[in-house]
């Protein structure tokens, strides 16, 4: 039998429906690759390997009996440890939270579920979702499988390392900033921003709660598909979620094509800071979207150069807000509890334990733009940017009818390269966050290697709200172009670890 873990998602799941090789065996080849490489890349926090194994022979048994399964069954998933996982481990990355185990499961867990999912375990992280590059974890960061001493990305670098090094064929991410597309990018994968509110935001950690949203993670756009309709759709008990129908995302993904649709290549997405080799992929990217009949159209979003500074001041703002509920009292981590302190002090001190250097930065940050006296100067002046970005945005989308633009300004960088200048590391995010201020459908996926380090280089497509059907007819075109350029999907140039 080939070797199970270099499968798709897609083929997985057709072996697994025609009995060719069950869920149980499909997991047992995952957790031994775990076994096997995952000391080198630490893209898990915790995995659950007997909870695996119960719900893989649990999908066999349900074959067993003739009863019908979802296009996923028995498939393997990596989970970014933000997600509330009922008797199963979910620290955030954080200190804080080391060793705390829910009583109950997010919306999206109790999703895939029941979709017969196989969950692995819980993925690394930046803590709470604050980084570009999973260095910011506590416990220690994650190795990108295409060079170990580079970055993953970030905030969900072990979700993206996991699915380039074959440990699963699927993951989940979460994307406030562009945590789920940055890594895609940089690990040459697929990621993918559902719409704000596409994808339930129940039982998920909250780190800015107008811009965090939750998608799909995975080595090819149908297989991203396939579990984006898994984990999509209206939620009673998320007051964000969009009651509408999930838009055909794999009915897009099975007939890719761009003929005779509008692509904008946005003119503020280029220039200074910009990897040569990045620009040159993407610039290949843009005429290969020609040559499959797309008529491309220039357009400026003037706007989009003030969007790292408003996402800086609205995302630790709300920060700041969503932990303060991390007090040392209720869950999670206490220090200094012994008897002759107050409540104050105990927090305090959980608090400068608990939290790392830019979860503290960032919540001084969000403090100080709240407060009395300066909350108009800051964060009402972001949330004006956010309103202009919005509208150029909708002027775009009445001109064309997806944008593109590179994922990132530079391949993945040096571990340790940017620690120091943080300044440096956002800008990681530069392409990516205007679509979560706006809160549209937005998808990376890979479209080359940079020349200069021989690195993935990713392709960002930008599509309006409700609209994330059209990512994946136009990624889905795209992607089957370039496997026609290469031979190959891209991710079987990356060296074996």
């Amino acid at each position: 039998m080939a070797d199970l873990t270099k499968l798709t998602a897609s083929g997985l799941a057709g072996k697994i429906a025609s009995g060719e090789a069950t869920a149980v065996e499909v997991t047992e080849a995952h957790l031994a690759r775990i076994d096997a490489v995952d000391e080198k890349v630490h893209a898990f926090l915790h995995v659950d390997r007997e909870g695996a194994l119960a719900q893989a022979r649990a999908v066999d048994d349900k074959r067993a009996r003739g009863e019908k399964l979802g296009p996923l069954a028995g498939v393997p998933l990596a989970l970014k440890d933000i997600f509330t996982t009922k008797g199963v481990p979910t620290t955030v990355g954080s200190k804080i939270l080391e060793g705390w185990i829910p009583p109950y499961d997010a919306t999206l867990v109790t999703r895939l579920k029941a979709a017969d999912v196989v969950i692995l375990g819980k993925t690394n992280m930046d803590e709470f979702a604050m980084g570009s590059s999973t260095e910011n974890s506590a416990f220690g960061p994650t190795g990108n499988p295409w060079d170990l001493t580079r970055i993953p990305g970030g905030s969900g670098g072990g979700s993206s390392a996991s699915l380039a090094s074959f440990q699963a064929p699927l993951a989940i991410g979460t994307d406030t900033g562009g945590s789920i597309r940055q890594p895609a990018a940089v690990t040459g994968t697929v990621g993918v921003k559902p719409t704000y509110g596409g994808v339930s935001r129940y039982g998920m950690v909250a780190f800015s709660s107008s811009l965090d949203q939750g998608g799909p993670c995975a080595r090819t756009v149908l297989d991203a598909a396939l579990l984006h309709e898994a984990i999509a759709g209206h939620d009673p008990l998320d007051s964000t979620s969009i009651d509408a129908p999930v838009p055909p995302v794999v009915e897009a993904a099975r007939n890719g094509s761009v003929r005779g649709m509008r692509v904008g290549v946005v003119k503020e997405f280029a220039g200074e800071g910009y990897q040569a080799g990045v620009m040159q992929r993407f610039n290949e990217s843009v005429e290969l979207l020609r040559e499959l009949g797309a008529e491309v159209v220039e357009l400026s979003c003037p706007s989009f150069d003030k969007a790292l500074a408003a996402y800086y001041l609205i995302a630790p703002s709300e920060c700041s807000s969503n932990l303060a509920r991390f007090d040392g009292l209720r869950y999670g981590l206490r220090t200094g509890d012994d008897g002759s302190r107050s409540a104050e002090d105990v927090t305090a001190l959980t608090r400068a334990a608990g939290f790392g250097p830019e979860v503290k930065r960032r919540i001084m940050l969000g403090t100080y733009a709240l407060s009395s006296g300066y909350y108009d100067a800051y964060y009402g002046s972001a949330q004006k940017v956010r309103t202009l970005i919005s509208r150029d945005f909708q002027r775009a989308f009445e001109q064309v009818d997806v944008l593109v633009s590179p994922t990132t300004p530079t391949t993945a960088f040096p571990i340790g390269e940017r620690v120091d200048d943080p300044m440096a590391m956002y800008l990681a995010d530069l392409c990516t966050i205007p679509s979560n201020l706006a809160g549209n459908a937005a998808m990376s996926l890979p479209c080359g290697l940079a020349p200069e380090d021989g690195l993935p280089v990713g392709l960002q497509i930008v599509a309006p709200a409700m609209a994330d059907d059209r990512l994946y007819k136009v990624g889905a075109a795209v992607e089957a172009a370039f496997i026609d350029k290469w031979g190959h999907p891209l991710l079987e140039e990356a060296p074996s670890l």
